[in-house]
């Protein structure tokens, strides 16, 4: 989750001279002659000045256009605006006659530019400056109410986010409160939906209180509940910032069944506005060649007439269908949701990065499920737009980091943030499947954005050596697989993060089999188990319980390790709803039932594990319940059930065994980096290497997005504890066998 908040407010139309404003509405609309001009020429426009300094205000009114333009098309030009408006302020500053909107507007506009450029530091100082400014002309009558307190809204957004940028959450809570205040003081009750939604997105960003991150979920949905239906509809962008803010937190939470009922709704809202897109497409276009015809010389009047009716009705066919009043928002309505009401139109993500995002949430929510179709199918089309953005932004193949313009970074960052997530989630699925090859080219061309964008993507490398640990084990390289998932734990800052890859690790170091490593798994679980109640959901605790009943399976003490895991079988049951995780809980339990002679209970515990495990295409654990069973039936001395399941159970090692193969024959398997031949599945021990840049400067590292590489949008893992080719139930709990029956993998 990036940390840009919100929208990034410019009040352009703020209380201009000469214009009518509606105290209901509190919006300006400009002359229809003006519609396809910025609004902040459209602003300045109907200003003028009253004498005294007119040389220099005139001068500044020109550089404020001028850099507005640049602004708005960031197309290189960010330099120049910054110069432009610092040009302009230094000239409206001393004169008192120039209009403290006009002021305001340039403070405004150069926070806007020093935030882009990443300059955080002259951001706020900026910003500073003009609540200063604000407060002078308010006190001193120059500014009236409404205008004033629209101004408060507008520069508290920007400063939040300045704050957040920063990593000074609480001021930027601070911030918004304030803002939350001027908009009730308003009474705008979108404004003061938008400032508290911002608001849980610094909570969801900190995560410090439980009961304050709690409380901001409450009143953001209660503000939404509250709104008139009518509302609701026009505010679209608020409708999706609110609802994903709380799938996050829910999502966080391990609370998936209320995650899934925001994530349908999401779904349902991103598709009506995907089709909604297409038809304002459509019309514009159609909007575009009759004003085209129209400026055509010659036109006989009957034709004119009919073409300017004709053009009257598809305006007002367009603002009726986007719910805007302004026709350039609805020409703009292809890239952005707009979140705070009219006169501060801003968003918070492009609308297309919303809808890759909520593609992105079903993966989330599916694949616990074991609903891969449909996984892969959203994985497929979220892919598929963000290469389509990318392109747009220039970045192709061979482009590096060192080739983005200042003014693409931010959203560039963001569409390859969404790019690794969905690239991990679909390594993770094919690790689930067996499908190695996919899986493997997946995590090649994650290594290759990585090493590509590893300033850009830094907070993503942790996350590449969990998959590449992933990978090695899936291979049955297990001392390999744990150096990976330490070096992934060493790399992140997230306890939560930390305890998994320690938890993966610990399951690597027990599949090596010998006393040593069991001994280093101990040391790992150990201290987590002891704090797993102080996470924030209940993904760390069981895959910690698993593999802590595990290595009580290991010390011969099953009767402790049935009681443990039976607890953690609940949770993961009844609150995650993972069947990967539930399915290797089942298949421990069955196997403890069988070394406790309690053959019925085994056999019906086995079955319910076999079942979810082809539901999952999960063939590892489809053997290794598989020489359970046949354990099973030998002491039962069902003799000719036992010989049909064996049978079974090698024709799966044969599939499994040919996946190897394939693997390994697979130019990806030799792609990847530090993975060496010496020998079958090798992987080397050895970080990825990049080559940092050297003119990214500390300001640019600071900068809306880079800071949060990869957003914390957890959910939780299989902990991998499969069995390729295990022939005796023994084998999980004698070091001596282990090594050789337990080719096991994370997914």
């Amino acid at each position: 989750m990036p940390y840009r908040l919100g929208a990034q407010i410019l009040p352009p139309e703020l209380d201009p001279i000469d214009a009518e404003v509606d105290p209901h509405r509190r919006a300006w609309s400009p002359p229809p002659e003006l519609d396809f001009l910025p609004p902040e020429l459209v602003a300045m426009s109907g200003e003028a000045a009253d004498g005294t300094g007119e040389g220099e205000e005139q001068t500044a009114r020109a550089r404020l256009r001028l850099a507005a333009l640049l602004l708005r098309s960031r197309s290189g030009g960010l330099a120049a605006a910054k110069s432009h408006l610092e040009r302009a302020l230094l000239l409206l500053s001393p004169l008192p006659s120039a209009p403290p909107r006009l002021k305001l507007l340039a403070h405004s506009l150069l926070a806007t530019a020093y935030g882009v450029l990443g300059a955080v530091p002259s951001q706020k100082n900026v910003l500073r400056r003009g609540l200063g400014l604000l407060a002078s002309a308010s006190a001193s009558g120059l500014l009236a109410r409404g205008p004033a307190l629209l101004w408060t809204c507008n520069f508290q957004t920007q400063l939040a986010s300045a704050l957040a940028v920063d990593g000074d959450a609480a001021s930027a809570l601070s911030t918004l409160s304030a803002g939350a205040s001027a908009a009730a003081e308003l009474g705008s009750p979108q404004l003061e939906l938008f400032f508290a939604a911002t608001g849980l997105h610094v909570h969801l960003l900190c995560w410090e209180d439980n009961a304050a991150v709690e409380a901001a979920v409450t009143r953001a949905s209660g503000l939404w509940e509250a709104l008139p239906a009518d509302q609701k509809e026009q505010w679209t962008g608020l409708f999706f910032y609110t609802e994903l803010l709380q799938t996050f937190y829910l999502l966080r939470t391990c609370d998936y069944k209320a995650a899934s009922q925001h994530v349908e709704r999401l779904d349902t809202a991103a598709k009506d506005e995907m089709q909604k897109g297409q038809r304002v497409k459509e019309l514009a276009a159609e909007l575009g060649t009759v004003e085209r015809t129209l400026a055509q010389p010659g036109l006989k009047e009957r034709e004119r007439s009919a073409l300017t009716h004709k053009q009257r009705q598809l305006k007002y066919q367009l603002q009726t269908l986007c719910g805007y009043d302004k026709l350039n928002d609805v020409l703009d309505y292809g890239d952005k949701l707009l979140l705070a009401p009219p006169p501060m139109h801003g968003e918070w993500l492009p609308r297309a990065a919303v809808f890759v995002l909520v593609d992105l949430m079903v993966v989330m929510v599916s694949r616990p499920k074991g609903i891969f179709k449909e996984c892969g199918k959203r994985i497929h089309s979220g892919l598929e737009l963000i290469r389509g953005e990318l392109s747009k932004l220039g970045i192709v193949d061979g482009v590096t980091e060192a080739n983005l313009e200042h003014s693409t970074i931010w959203t560039a960052g963001l569409y390859l943030m969404l790019l690794l997530q969905f690239l991990e989630n679909k390594v993770a699925v094919e690790l689930t499947r067996s499908e190695f090859v996919e899986a493997q080219e997946a995590l090649a061309q994650m290594i290759n954005w990585f090493t590509r964008f590893p300033t850009i993507l830094r907070g993503c490398e942790s996350t590449i050596e969990m998959l590449r640990g992933q990978y090695a084990h899936s291979v049955g390289c297990f001392d390999e697989a744990s150096f990976h998932f330490l070096e992934a734990a060493r790399l992140t800052d997230s306890r939560s993060m930390q305890s998994m890859c320690q938890v993966y690790a610990s399951v690597s170091y027990i599949c090596m089999g010998d006393a040593e490593s069991t001994s280093q798994a101990l040391e790992l679980v150990g201290p987590a188990y002891r704090t797993m109640d102080s996470f924030v959901g209940v993904r760390e605790k069981t895959c910690i319980i698993f593999v802590y009943g595990l290595l009580l399976m290991r010390q011969q003490n099953p009767q402790e390790a049935r009681l443990r895991l039976a607890g953690g079988l609940r949770i993961a049951h009844q609150q995650l709803g993972n069947i990967q995780l539930v399915s290797q809980y089942l298949t421990i339990l069955g196997t403890l039932a069988l070394q406790l002679h309690d053959c019925g209970q085994a056999r019906e515990i086995l079955k319910s594990s076999l079942t979810l495990a082809k539901t999952l295409y999960d063939i590892p654990t489809q053997i290794w319940i598989l020489s359970v069973f046949t354990e099973l039936y030998r002491e039962l001395k069902e003799r000719e059930n036992e010989m049909e399941n064996s049978e079974y159970e090698r024709k799966k090692e044969d599939d499994l065994q040919r996946r190897l193969s394939e693997a390994h024959s697979s130019p990806f398997h030799q792609e990847l980096p530090r993975l060496t031949h010496e020998a079958p599945f090798q992987v080397e021990k050895t970080r990825i290497q990049v080559q940092q840049l050297q003119n990214f400067s500390r300001e640019q590292q600071g900068m809306p997005g880079l800071t949060t590489a990869k957003a914390d949008l957890d959910i939780p893992e299989s902990v991998g504890l499969y069995a390729a080719q295990p022939s005796s139930v023994k084998r999980l709990i004698e070091p001596s066998s282990v090594r050789r029956s337990s080719r096991r993998r994370l997914s």
